[in-house]
């Protein structure tokens, strides 16, 4: 059975804290318009359910996305092209999350996966998988969120030039260009996947959600602004339960135990 007979793409699991949303689009994982509501439907909620505290997103198989179906791209109508743009919204929900999601790339991050990687907290990368934005190579370029955020993490020239060149990057060379932030062999992927996501689930995801919306909204603001901004956002968080008992913790000399509000 297939997307297309009505069965979801999409496969959300729980572990405690921790959400992992599964992409399962075969071959490749490949983006259309079913699937980009599917991922605003699922992940909406979870984003907003205090009791998931770290979201994961993976694929299955050899690819992690592959990018935007060419099948479905090839309608270059207004309306097709309007339906294929919601994939930003997805990126944008990622962005606002009130927690920390983490691309768990098991396989091919290319184009639209790429894309979708780089809103997301923690990349983590399987070192025999590939990265990178081959959109030019089809008279395209990376207009789905990847020419915006792209040059913010690599600056602009790097940025630009590996739109032109359309590089498709292994592992070690996204990690050596900051792309990625973690490349682990593909026998200890889930292993380490699960244990990083345990370890964001624990941490005070109020600061963490509050220190994304900061640097998110202060980016680029000349400094004044953005240190007003920050100081808005520290004086939301010392109202915060985990900024108490993190402290209180810190006296006692135990571990904090933060819950997320």
């Amino acid at each position: 059975m297939n997307e297309e007979a009505g069965v979801p793409v999409l496969d959300v699991t729980r572990d405690g804290a921790v959400a992992t949303i599964r992409i399962d689009r075969p071959p490749a994982n490949a983006v259309d318009p079913a699937m980009i509501e599917e991922f605003l439907t699922v992940l909406a909620p979870l984003t907003e359910d205090p009791a998931v505290r770290c979201v994961v997103i993976t694929g299955t198989g050899r690819f992690f996305v592959a990018g935007a179906d060419i099948a479905v791209m090839r309608d270059l109508s207004d309306v097709n092209q309007a339906k294929m743009r919601r994939w930003i919204d997805v990126q944008r929900l990622i962005e606002l999350a009130p927690k920390p999601v983490m691309a768990a790339m098991n396989g091919h991050a290319l184009g639209g996966g790429a894309e979708l990687s780089l809103a997301c907290d923690l990349r983590i990368l399987a070192e025999e998988a590939s990265f990178g934005f081959p959109e030019m190579a089809l008279g395209l370029f990376p207009g789905a969120g990847g020419s915006q955020r792209l040059p913010r993490l690599a600056g602009p020239h790097l940025a630009k030039r590996l739109m032109i060149d359309g590089s498709r990057l292994a592992a070690r060379e996204a990690l050596a260009l900051g792309l990625v932030d973690l490349v682990v062999p593909q026998a200890d992927f889930a292993d380490v996947v699960a244990e990083r996501a345990r370890e964001l689930a624990a941490k005070p995801t109020a600061a963490i959600g509050l220190l994304k919306r900061v640097v998110d909204e202060g980016y680029g603001l000349p400094i004044e602004e953005a240190l007003a901004r920050e100081e808005k956002g520290v004086q939301e968080l010392t109202r915060s339960a985990d900024a108490a008992e993190g402290l209180q913790a810190f006296l006692d000399k135990r571990p904090p135990k933060f819950t997320g509000r």
